[in-house]
């Protein structure tokens, strides 16, 4: 069984409100007990690409010093900038190309998959990251469950936000996922709402915002609810390649 904590859309940009918020669900996941296997960062960690922005994140996300007692895995989103996101955050050489990596775990591999299209709200997964995607599972045990994580979901969720900067080209993926049985499910965040639904038949799960909460049309008037708590949420991959998904907040 593989156990992941997953959080999205940090938009970390200096200020003390955004600091402290996300702070607060660090402390809290840093918390959790050694069942958790890995913990999932689902984009938009930075506000505006600021190579200062990912210096505070991995601080934060302890991947400078290492204290963060599982590892932590991540992907890009429509805010991030992907030279400083490597140079600052992962410690990597400055590249403009996508920023995908594959974690194999204890229960499954976890596929981070840039969605992100450098200067666009709009996400797509290019043909380097397909290639990618193919050539990985191609390497992994056939028996190996996998889950796909990515920025911006392929589906809309009903929100006219997130629905206008959704994936392009959702039928590709679906086709994928059609020649690719091993794959259990799909992780997203993006649209500040923890929503679950189902994507050519397989689940597909989005991560709460740590900034904001989304309001959706029937709960009031304002696109950001900024007094909500930030959110996480908890996924589950059992030994049946089963995905269970709970979610939690941090007041």
């Amino acid at each position: 069984m593989l156990v992941l904590a997953h959080i999205s859309d940090l938009h970390l940009d200096g200020s003390v409100r955004a600091t402290e918020r996300a702070l607060r669900v660090r402390d809290r996941l840093w918390e959790l007990p050694e069942q958790v296997d890995a913990l999932l960062v689902t984009g938009d960690i930075a506000d505006h690409g600021a190579e200062a922005e990912y210096e505070e994140a991995a601080r934060i996300l302890g991947l400078r010093d290492g204290d963060a007692p599982f590892p932590v895995l991540t992907c890009p989103g429509n805010h991030d900038s992907r030279a400083p996101y490597r140079k600052a955050l992962l410690g990597h050489p400055a590249d403009e190309g996508p920023v995908n990596s594959v974690r194999l775990l204890d229960g499954g591999a976890v596929l981070m998959c840039d969605s992100s299209i450098p200067g666009e709200d709009d996400g797509a997964l290019d043909e380097e990251t397909y290639g990618w995607i193919e050539a990985t599972l191609d390497e992994l045990d056939p028996d190996m469950p996998a889950l796909l994580a990515l920025h911006h979901p392929p589906v809309a969720l009903h929100h006219p936000l997130p629905d206008s900067y959704r994936l392009a080209e959702p039928d590709r993926l679906a086709r994928l996922l059609a020649r690719r049985p091993a794959i259990a499910g799909l992780i997203t965040g993006h649209a500040h709402t923890p929503a679950a639904t189902v994507f050519a038949g397989r689940p597909l799960v989005v991560g709460p915002g740590v900034t904001w909460t989304l309001r959706l049309p029937w709960e009031g008037e304002g696109v950001a609810d900024r007094d909500a708590p930030a959110g996480f949420a908890f996924h589950v991959l059992d030994d049946g390649g089963r995905l269970t998904s709970h979610f939690r907040v941090v007041t």
